[in-house]
């Protein structure tokens, strides 16, 4: 048996401590001189620590994920003598082995060559086989209470301040996919990874994120009668979908005055030529004409946050989402390319999509692709209120009903026809300003249809 070298942690300049990010060997390993050991990881720079000798790795005392400081001990390699280099093919008998003691002084497990074991014998030893040094006798035994180190296919390869970023978050590095040099994970790997958690959990359990109370059940029976009715089919499926959009979404509503006299003069005059068509042209339909031309000209209202929410995907198409009142519930079906069709055009599709979803008859693609929504009460009646944002949507107009009001213009007071307009916006991506001037030139376009041509 020849000298037994301790390797110790090298001169580390400036730097108080390093991470260990690899073991490269095992005890038992045959080494080279020169050959590394172990990695060493700074803020800076990666090191490995290499063997001075060639030799067996008689111990490892270092594993992945520990902190060393200069001149901290790593490994013990035992150098070999001639014979032990080329070992023979029969096994020698296994000589005593004397005692060795912990610093403890109690008897210690150290993984060594077994006396007169072969290289293809030792390579076909359990990772786990160890020699139990006890009153002065040695026995191969499988370790069992203390696990092996993590290897460094266990434990990713960080930066110690991407670690603490990790821990601080409460972030298993092990499921984050590193995209630094070789796989290396950085911090906005940790951030993203926390980010598209969030977005999984919100998406999942849209009221998780604000563990909000469960309400209390009450029995409303003690206090009168009661009947329970069933919720429609629509209406179980729109819900999550309303009450996600409402937590995930930062409402804020603007409120406007739309005067559209000349506007509803223009569509009655218009009638003739649309019963030709066989049409029934609403103002809804003159609306859209105007709202596609606000839209190109303040396209954040047209797009959706990105998942990252640092980014918007702006809409190069306007497909106009238009809620529709059925008796089991609302429906939201789509009309496509509203900025390529007539208004006559854009009122048989209106027509069409509202029998559709009366009669129950819209297909999935008429509920699929919208980029912007209109939610109109003018046939019912109210004029201001709060439409929720369809969510990934950004935006969503609400149109009450339009109602005569007396109006100064000059030095006299007119009767105008006003409509009532309400725009709901994320305000993650659109601000105050940006709503008032959006409302303000739908405003105007609809005082004046003639403006789009500008």
């Amino acid at each position: 048996m020849g000298d037994r070298i301790e390797v110790r942690v090298p001169a580390l300049g400036d730097v108080e401590s390093v991470d260990v990010i690899e073991v490269l060997v095992k005890p038992g390993d045959r080494v080279e001189e020169n050959a590394p050991l172990i990695t060493l990881e700074s803020e800076k720079a990666t090191m490995e620590v290499p063997s001075p000798v060639a030799g067996r790795v008689a111990e490892i005392r270092v594993k992945v994920g520990d902190q060393v400081k200069e001149d901290d001990p790593i490994a013990v390699i035992e150098t070999e003598t001639e014979a032990e280099a080329e070992p023979p093919q029969e096994a020698a008998p296994k000589p005593e082995v004397t005692e060795e003691k912990a610093p403890s002084g109690r008897p210690q497990t150290v993984a060594e060559p077994i006396p007169g074991e072969t290289a293809p014998e030792r390579a076909g030893r359990p990772a786990g086989a160890v020699l139990e040094v006890i009153s002065g006798k040695a026995a191969p035994t499988e370790a069992s209470a203390e696990p092996p180190p993590e290897t460094a296919e266990e434990i990713p390869y960080a930066s110690p301040s991407v670690r603490k970023l990790a821990r601080k978050l409460g972030v298993d590095l092990r499921e984050v996919e590193g995209s630094g040099p070789k796989g290396r994970i950085l911090a906005r790997d940790v951030e993203n990874y926390v980010k598209e958690q969030l977005r999984r959990l919100k998406e999942a359990h849209p009221a998780s994120g604000l563990q909000l109370p469960q309400p209390p059940e009450i029995d409303f029976s003690k206090f009168g009668p009661v009947e329970e009715r069933p919720l429609s089919r629509i209406k179980k499926r729109s819900g999550p979908h309303l009450h996600r959009a409402w937590l995930a979404v930062p409402h804020v509503t603007n409120h406007i005055e739309a005067d559209i006299t000349e506007l509803e003069a223009f569509r009655q005059s218009l009638k003739g030529e649309a019963e030709r068509r066989g049409v029934r042209l609403t103002p809804l339909a003159l609306i859209l004409k105007a709202l596609v031309k606000v839209l190109q000209e303040f396209p954040q209202f047209n797009s959706s946050l990105a998942p990252d929410g640092e980014k918007l995907i702006l809409k190069r198409y306007y497909h106009i989402g238009v809620a529709v009142a059925t008796p089991e519930g609302l429906v939201v079906p789509v009309i496509r390319d509203v900025d390529r069709k007539s208004i006559f055009e854009i009122a048989e599709a209106l027509m069409g999509v509202s029998q559709r979803a009366r009669e129950g008859k819209l297909a999935p693609n008429d509920l699929q692709g919208g980029s912007f929504t209109v939610s109109s009460l003018g046939g019912i009646g109210g004029s201001f209120f709060t439409p929720i944002v369809n969510f990934p949507e950004v935006a969503i107009l609400g149109i009450g009903r339009a109602e005569p009001r007396p109006v100064l213009q000059g030095d006299r007071v007119v009767s105008r026809l006003m409509l009532p307009l309400s725009l709901s916006y994320d305000h993650r991506a659109i601000d105050g300003a940006e709503g008032a001037q959006f409302l303000v030139r739908l405003s105007e376009l609809l005082a004046d249809l003639r403006r789009i041509l500008l």
